[in-house]
């Protein structure tokens, strides 16, 4: 599969172009999730660069509960391409609001 490259102006509904700032990459990175799975991701915790893209990780609410600080809590690993495309994800970790991310 072939993807042409787009400016910034441009859109093919894939994801963000190259250079995109970082702000927008991790925007598109989080809706991307959310489209995919339900879940929106409350907080990036983890964004850097790797040698072929970028690489995240999210928590998100999986399970409300009351009070809140009893809600079930998960910490997902984004992988993301060249332009911002998500190309994977894994759940690396789940924990209850008031315990934190162990």
């Amino acid at each position: 599969m072939t993807h042409k490259a787009t400016t910034p102006d441009e859109g093919d509904g894939r994801g963000p172009a190259k250079g995109l700032a970082l702000p927008e990459l991790m925007r598109a990175a989080r809706a991307q999730l959310a489209e995919l799975t339900g879940l929106h991701p409350e907080t990036v915790t983890r964004f850097e660069r790797t040698g072929d893209g970028w690489l995240l990780e999210a928590e998100v609410l999986e399970l409300a509960r009351v009070p809140d600080t009893m809600s079930l809590m998960a910490l997902y690993e984004l992988t993301l391409d060249e332009e911002g495309v998500l190309t994977g994800y894994r759940r690396v970790g789940r924990y209850e609001r008031a315990k934190g991310n162990p």
